[in-house]
C-alpha cells in the first residue's frame, strides 16, 4: 500500500513540475492543459494517502525516508506552485486591465442639446472573453 502513495506523490511531483515549468516560461495555454492532469495526479495522491493512513501502518526504514524525501519535494514543488499561480493571475489581471482601459472611449463631457437640454454621457457597452 505504501508502494501505492509513493507512486502517486512521485505522479503528482511530476505533474507540479511539468506545470511549474510552463508557467515559468509563461505559457499559460500549456499550463492550462497541465492543470487537469495535476488535479488527478493530486486527487490520486489524496486517495494513497486516505488508504495508506486507514488501512496501513507507518513506514519504516528506507521507504520512511524516500517518503519523507518526496514528501519535501512535494511540498516545495507546491509552494512554488502556487507563486507562479499567483503572478500568471497577476499578470492576466493587468492585460485584461489595460486592454479594457484602452477599448473603453472616453466620455464626452456634457453638452447641450436640441431645446437647450444637457447631453446625457453615457458609457458604452463593453463585453469582454478571456480563456486562460
Amino acid at each position: 500500500m505504501m508502494d501505492t502513495l509513493i507512486l502517486a506523490g512521485q505522479r503528482l511531483a511530476e505533474a507540479l513540475r511539468a506545470e511549474n515549468e510552463a508557467l515559468a516560461a509563461l505559457d499559460l495555454s500549456r499550463a492550462a492543459t497541465l492543470a487537469s492532469s495535476k488535479i488527478a495526479a493530486s486527487d490520486a495522491f489524496a486517495a494513497a494517502y486516505a488508504a495508506q493512513a486507514k488501512h496501513g501502518g507507518p513506514p519504516a526504514g528506507e521507504v520512511r525516508a524516500a517518503a519523507e524525501i518526496l514528501a519535501r519535494r512535494i511540498d516545495e514543488l507546491g509552494r512554488e506552485n502556487k507563486r507562479l499561480l499567483e503572478r500568471a493571475v497577476s499578470l492576466q489581471s493587468r492585460v485584461i486591465e489595460t486592454i479594457a482601459g484602452a477599448a473603453m472611449p472616453k466620455a464626452a463631457p456634457p453638452g447641450y442639446a436640441a431645446l437647450g437640454r444637457m447631453t446625457q454621457t453615457r458609457a458604452p457597452a463593453l463585453a469582454l472573453s478571456a480563456r486562460v
